[in-house]
């Protein structure tokens, strides 16, 4: 029997309260200290879970004694010898893929929300029963979750454990009633879990997830294919907007659109289908790079506090950019339909003038306050990881195959750091092995030599810690494929603005540090209520500007809060913000030989 064991019911539905008990048989007698965690890895935000606590108390032998608050998110038990219980409140109203979320239809938690950290006891076994909700309620759920099972009948509540608090923060559980497919892969039996109203082809699902798992299993490993799990989880909630994703060790949890689903008789692979296929793809690479192979100083997470690292252009940037190439390769999207996405990309981060502000270096060690925080002018200054961190890897996987003829890649990279990192950083019981590492803050170009025998440490420096463009145009070339750069022909990129309209009314939503309407004193936030006096919406914007010539102005009232303002704005020209690539058909056979082994599964 542990020594540390959970329960957690889903007591109260209709007031989205989970309620927790914590045993401890042997506490620290001069009094424990128990602590939740600020913030999920994979989320580099603080969150402050505990605020989500409502109710707690502790008692031993049956006895209420006292619980002390030390800070915002730490108690301490009262000195004294033998057990100690602690039941407490979690209110889970969060329908996110961070936190907790409990209705009628469903509940769903990762483990940060709702598992007190004994402080000392972190390395030791913690057990877990899952408790259905109250009968009188009538619901008929049931369990998708990885935690190892101590009993538990697969998919029913029960007992569970986790070998340590690490494993036990991440396994996250989703109760209800949802569909359930299963496939194999990779030699590991894989499960798409999915919760709410939808009308899923869960056999088309399976079938084109099991490619690109199989697909990214033999990356990493060519000569087994085989995933470093067993079992591996899609936990699925849809809904009618939302996206998102969050990687665990072998599941992941995402939330879509439900019309980005497949349905039965769909044909083809719909833009909203592909997007979804990429969020999976993108949280199951991340089962090896990140849950596995991390920078140095996420071996072991400090969850009380921000853990800095300026490689986040690696982890998350590479991520994003064998996302999609690895569902062309796994031939689930055409290539033309990869370029399609990868222009997409590109046009995502030459719209943002931050990028001349922030470095990718600056942008991963500033996500606890920049990225995940954005606000009005974030895009005059922040530059994103995921998106200018793919194009990196883009453009170093271009440079690598070009200067080897084709016998070295960006693959090869990624192989030697699962080698190196990844391959045992987990113990054959799920813990953090005695020998796990990570990889050093300045350790990536050493790798990328070893890998392939180029020197690229002055390259990577200077893309890295600069903030210039990238060769796109070059590096694209290098493949076989031409990049087209093009301005967007609308109002709001010629006026320097970021709009958005609802119910009637046009806002602004951002100003670009030197556009016009910057220069015009424009803020974010104002209120456009008449062009040229004319009441304002966007069709009628864009009309306008359409049949101006950068000399011409427009006079525009605004409301800035309560106070009418009237500015006049220039209508200015536009810097390229679209990207559309081709496939080059003069390409020589080098240079075709190249792209294919790009985009092959080779």
């Amino acid at each position: 029997m542990t020594a540390i064991r959970y329960r957690v019911t889903p007591a109260d539905p209709h007031a989205h309260l989970f309620e927790v008990t914590l045993e401890i048989d042997d506490p620290n007698p001069s009094g424990q200290v128990l602590e939740l965690p600020v913030w999920i890895p994979g989320s580099y935000m603080i969150r402050e879970f505990a605020r989500h606590i409502v109710a707690i108390g502790a008692t031993r032998g049956g006895r209420p004694i006292s619980l002390e608050k030390l800070d915002k998110c730490r108690w301490r038990v009262q000195a004294g010898k033998g057990p100690v219980a602690l039941r407490y409140e979690v209110y889970a109203w969060d329908l996110s893929v961070r936190g907790a979320h409990l209705d009628l239809s469903h509940g769903f938690f990762n483990g940060t929300s709702v598992f007190l950290r004994v402080t000392g006891r972190e390395d030791e076994r913690c057990g877990v029963d899952l408790v259905p909700p109250p009968a009188e309620l009538g619901l008929d759920w049931r369990v998708a979750t990885t935690l190892p099972s101590a009993g538990a009948s697969p998919g029913a509540f029960g007992r569970y454990f986790a070998p340590d608090y690490d494993a036990l923060i991440d396994h996250p559980v989703e109760m209800g009633q949802f569909a359930l497919t299963r496939f194999s892969a990779g030699g590991a039996t894989h499960a798409i879990a999915i919760t709410g109203r939808h009308d899923t082809d869960c056999e088309r699902l399976a079938r084109d997830l099991r490619r690109v798992c199989a697909a990214q299993a033999r990356l990493f490993e060519p000569g087994t294919g085989r995933a470093p799990f067993d079992q591996y989880l899609f936990q699925v909630t849809a809904v009618g907007e939302g996206y998102g994703g969050l990687e665990h060790r072998n599941s992941t949890a995402l939330i879509t659109r439900r019309d980005d689903l497949p349905w039965p008789g769909m044909r083809g692979t719909p833009e909203g289908y592909r997007r979804f296929l990429g969020l999976c793809s993108h949280e199951y690479f991340h089962a090896w790079h990140v849950k596995r192979i991390k920078p140095q100083v996420f071996v072991r997470y400090e969850l009380g506090s921000e853990n800095y690292t300026r490689l986040l252009w690696v982890f998350e940037g590479f991520t994003s950019y064998y996302d999609d190439l690895m569902l062309a390769r796994a031939g689930v999207i055409t290539q033309t339909e990869y370029l399609g996405s990868l222009a997409h990309t590109i046009g995502q981060v030459i719209q943002s003038p931050g990028r001349f502000r922030q470095s990718l270096a600056e942008s991963s060690h500033d996500a606890w306050i920049k990225y995940y925080r954005q606000d009005e002018n974030a895009p005059n200054a922040i530059v994103s990881y995921y998106a200018k961190g793919a194009l990196l890897a883009l453009c170093l996987d271009a440079l690598i195959r070009s200067q080897t003829q084709g016998s070295a890649s960006l693959d090869d990279v990624m192989r030697l750091l699962w080698q190196r990192y990844g391959r045992d950083f987990y113990d054959r019981e799920g813990r953090i092995g005695t020998e796990a590492r990570g990889l050093p803050e300045d350790g990536f170009a050493e790798i990328v030599r070893e890998a392939t025998g180029l020197s690229v440490s002055r390259i990577l420096s200077r893309w890295v810690e600069g903030t210039g463009d990238l060769p796109l145009a070059q590096s694209l070339k290098e493949l076989g494929i031409r990049l087209s750069l093009k301005a967007q022909d609308n109002a709001a990129a010629r006026l320097g603005l970021r709009l958005s309209e609802s119910g009637g009314r046009l806002r602004v939503t951002s100003v670009i540090q030197g556009g016009s309407s910057s220069r015009a004193g424009v803020s974010a936030g104002d209120e456009i209520i008449a062009i040229n006096g004319i009441r304002a919406d966007l069709a009628l914007l864009n009309r306008r500007v359409a049949r101006m010539t950068p000399d011409h102005r427009i006079r525009a009232h605004l409301f800035r809060r309560d106070e009418l303002v009237e500015v006049e704005i220039g209508v200015g020209r536009t810097e390229p913000s679209e990207a559309t690539l081709s496939l080059i058909d003069e390409a020589d056979e080098a240079t075709r030989a190249l792209r294919e082994g790009w985009l092959s599964s080779r």
